[in-house]
């Protein structure tokens, strides 16, 4: 179960495995709109009001309140699936 106002973990395992080559411009844009709506709420909830399970996903995925890559981006990045590599054309 995850905390109010955050994305579970399933949910982010699931928008994770799916490259996003596979996904269209509206899963795509709900991916961003969520990612970024659970980093804001990671940022204002207190690391100490955080559930055990959300602080390890946090720092899975990078909603740490740090300003640094997690594990999951690191481990898309080495497979080539990161985020900062340009679009192909179809």
């Amino acid at each position: 179960m995850s905390d109010t106002g955050r994305q579970s973990l399933t949910d982010k395992a699931s928008s994770a495995v799916k490259p996003d080559s596979q996904k269209s411009m509206t899963e795509q844009a709900g991916d961003k709109v969520k990612g970024y709506a659970d980093s804001a709420a990671s940022t204002v909830q207190p690391q100490g009001d955080k559930s055990t399970s959300q602080q390890a996903g946090d720092t899975f995925s990078s909603n740490s309140n740090q300003n640094q890559g997690g594990l999951l981006d690191k481990a898309k990045e080495a497979v080539g699936m990161g985020g900062n590599q340009p679009q192909q054309n179809k």
